[in-house]
């Protein structure tokens, strides 16, 4: 049992996101296991195969620099791309659901570009 667990923390977060939907199907065995990985993205099981590799990759991401830093990163990409404005931009920020000290960080951040 130690040995699996370690495996798995080695995975990390996704693999708890995995463990999750496996239990939340009711199944056990292979039939668990497909149902979760069906549940977890579009397209069937490879949907979500993929969806658990995106997560690996987006969180060692955030793990590296940190989920405010990203947000950041994000939020002034999607204001480039998009050619919005600040006031647009600060609009579109306190509509996301993240805690009100994380959106005056962004925003402060919009105001500096």
């Amino acid at each position: 049992m130690d040995e699996f667990c370690e495996k798995l923390a080695s995975l990390g977060i996704p693999s708890l996101v995995f463990l999750g939907a496996m239990s939340a199907t009711g199944l056990s065995g292979a039939a668990a296991i497909t149902a979760a990985l069906a549940a977890l993205g579009p397209g069937g099981m490879v949907g979500g195969v993929i969806t658990l590799l995106l997560m690996c990759g987006s969180l060692s991401v955030i793990s590296r620099y940190g989920y405010t830093a990203v947000m950041i990163g994000v939020s002034k990409k999607i204001m480039a791309k998009n050619n919005l404005t600040k006031e647009e931009m600060q609009h579109k920020v306190e509509k996301m659901p993240v805690t009100r000290a994380l959106k005056e960080r962004i925003k402060s951040e919009i105001n500096k570009a």
